[in-house]
């Protein structure tokens, strides 16, 4: 079953981007709550809630309580974050409301199962991951937390795909029509050693082979040259 997570909020009462710098300054970062056929909240969040979440890594499959002092707590998905591109920081969070019965899009990591026992990577195979997560529509109170792939059986060259998937709990992808491919255990990678050329070795009769050439070369030297003209008697 999905987590769901409550995270406390302050009301903010201005939309524009003078109020959000202005909720910047007081230390918070601004938010907002929309969908389901509903006005939208505007609100204000502690800046380490925020991290506290997005370092847990999987974020984008749970369900977030947002608690407004004085006001709604609303059962939302978060759906963008955005950060400082100097320093990195969250500076505005965007949450969608989601209703009772409703299916919603979220992105589910995969876990692989027995690494350390499958045939292919014990036979010199790398675990190629295609899909780190993967994006489906499921019920909002039937979200997974995560998917699983067995390895016990793969072997080197197999691909696992979407068919592959253990505990889909009624989840379906958002790639339709084709069983997906989400990892494959790679061939190892052979390296060809390329010999270096080995130079002839050398003894005498080579040299004198080799010297051969040059002293022929003098006879011929003395042929092209031209004859002295005859002295006269």
């Amino acid at each position: 079953m999905v987590q769901t997570v409550r995270i406390d909020a302050v009301a903010r009462a201005d939309a524009g981007k003078g109020a959000a710098r202005a909720t910047r300054r007081e230390g918070l970062v601004p938010a907002v709550v929309y969908g389901a056929k509903q006005p939208a909240t505007l609100c204000a969040l502690d800046p380490r809630d925020v991290m506290k979440e997005l370092t847990k890594g999987s974020w984008q499959s749970h369900l977030f309580e947002v608690a407004v002092k004085d006001g709604p707590t609303e059962r939302t998905v978060m759906r963008d974050v955005q950060f400082d591109p100097v320093t990195d920081r969250p500076i505005h969070v965007d949450f969608q409301r989601v209703a009772a019965g409703a299916r919603i899009r979220v992105r589910v990591p995969v876990q692989f199962l027995h690494q350390d026992t499958c045939p292919g990577i014990k036979a010199g195979g790398t675990l190629n991951i295609v899909r780190h997560e993967v994006d489906v529509m499921a019920e909002l109170d039937n979200v997974p937390e995560h998917f699983q792939i067995d390895l016990a059986a793969a072997k080197v060259g197999d691909s696992l795909r979407w068919s592959t998937v253990m505990e889909k709990a009624g989840a379906r992808p958002v790639i339709s029509g084709r069983d997906f491919v989400v990892a494959t255990i790679a061939a190892p990678i052979v390296e060809e050693v390329v010999a270096a050329p080995v130079a002839p070795a050398a003894d005498a009769k080579g040299k004198a082979k080799a010297k051969a050439p040059a002293k022929a070369a003098a006879p011929a030297a003395k042929a092209a040259a031209p004859a002295a003209p005859a002295k006269k008697k």
